[in-house]
């Protein structure tokens, strides 16, 4: 009888064993699931926003050019905004794994705030009020910041796990070398603000507003391309 106990016990455990097993995997398919599908959601945002902010810029030079009269610059910044909206919006259909909810936070953060320098930007193209285009200037480097912020966010969660076909799924960040990056990147934007900004902080033509747009640019995308 006791022999029989045993062996009754024995048999419990091993089911409790094998559905644990059972449970684990579904987990980490779903996981592997969960987590690609939240990645091509994630860059396929950021290509759109990447995509309209290069169009926002290409249609004012096409405007100083003489290709396109105010009026029409004006009616393509007010469908603009709704894009800008509508692609923003989209950051609360994403589903991310809980590591990297913090980094979409700050990434939605930073493109509301890169919204809010373009509406400054158009007030400025509109009424040709200094200050707006300060205000535009300001909040253009406040998103830069957010978007550095929730990007360090993302790699670091990314270091943190192992590849989903893994075992062991955690592992100490890399913040030493991804301090290193964020170092050398913001140095590069320092030397951009020295050579293209006057002593204001302001921009003495709108071409030397696009190269230095252009030059922090080339800084953000090393950052992210050396980034662990």
């Amino acid at each position: 009888m006791k022999k029989k106990v045993q062996n009754i016990i024995i048999v419990i455990i091993a089911i409790l064993i094998i559905g644990s097993i059972i449970a684990y995997n579904y987990s980490v398919d779903q996981t592997k699931q969960k987590g690609f599908q939240f990645g091509v959601e994630l860059e396929q945002i950021q290509k759109e926003i990447k995509e309209l902010q290069t169009k926002f810029y290409s249609e004012k030079t096409r405007w100083e050019e003489g290709d396109i009269s105010k009026e029409e610059l004006l009616e393509f910044y007010e469908e603009h905004l709704k894009d800008f909206q509508e692609i923003i919006s989209k950051y609360d259909k994403v589903s991310p794994p809980e590591l990297f909810k913090s980094s979409v936070e700050l990434l939605k953060i930073s493109s509301e705030t890169q919204l809010e320098s373009d509406l400054q930007f158009i007030e400025w193209i509109k009424t040709g009020d200094e200050s707006a285009k300060i205000r535009s200037d300001t909040q253009f480097q406040e998103a830069l910041e957010y978007e550095m912020q929730g990007l360090v966010e993302f790699y670091s969660a990314k270091t943190g796990v192992k590849n989903f076909d893994e075992q062991e799924k955690f592992e100490a960040p890399q913040t030493g070398l991804t301090q290193k990056v964020i170092q050398i990147s913001e140095d590069m934007k320092s030397k951009c603000d020295k050579e293209f900004r006057n002593e204001l902080g302001g921009f003495d033509s709108d071409k030397i507003e696009i190269e230095w747009f252009n030059c922090t640019n080339e800084a953000q995308k090393w950052k992210i391309d050396h980034l662990p």
